[in-house]
């Protein structure tokens, strides 16, 4: 049966991202595929520390919550992840999850059996202003992200510009069936 794991990174329970998650989901689930929620708000994460304790052995000196997500990231072949866009970036919550992936990506490094050629990523992400490149920096670690985690660099992504207060996306006329259309896909790939 195809799993996602559906990574939430939005500091706000119920926002615009969440929502656009939620509706991914609905149409992954409509498919039959399994969902596994981690949402990074409710972790206790801290910031990698660039220490180097992961370089020979792809596991983390830090001991927090990133130890029941380790798993989960190393075992998916589909993710999905929603953000919002805070300064042309991931939040601050996301970010952490993101940064101590160091240590998976040097347990790939250290045992390329983990890498898994036939994983999929997607990303949905919101943010408030118009600007140009308002995604491209958090679509690019994004994929990163999924890299390093032995995931392949492609990454499917719906973006959308100038939504902002908490249930906003809502009231876009297409943001929502887009989502669920996408998980659909998603989950019958």
């Amino acid at each position: 049966m195809t799993r996602v794991l559906a990574l939430y990174l939005s500091p706000r329970a119920g926002g615009n991202s969440d929502l656009l998650l939620d509706e991914f989901l609905r149409g992954v689930q409509d498919q039959g595929a399994l969902v596994q929620k981690i949402y990074a708000r409710d972790l206790d994460i801290q910031g990698c520390l660039e220490c180097g304790g992961c370089d020979e052995t792809g596991e983390c000196v830090i001991q927090d919550d990133m130890d029941q997500v380790y798993p989960r990231l190393i075992e998916a072949r589909l993710a999905a992840v929603a953000s919002p866009i805070f300064f042309y970036g991931l939040p601050a919550q996301g970010k952490a999850l993101v940064d101590r992936c160091q240590a998976l990506w040097n347990r790939v490094r250290l045992d390329p059996t983990l890498r898994r050629p036939d994983g999929r990523g997607f990303f949905l992400g919101v943010g408030a202003t118009k600007g140009k490149n308002l995604f491209d920096g958090p679509i690019l670690t994004v994929k990163y992200f999924l890299d390093a985690i032995g995931l392949p660099l492609t990454l499917e992504a719906l973006t959308y510009r100038r939504i902002e207060a908490k249930g906003a996306i809502k009231d876009h006329p297409s943001a929502l069936a887009e989502a669920y259309q996408a998980g659909q896909k998603f989950a019958g790939w």
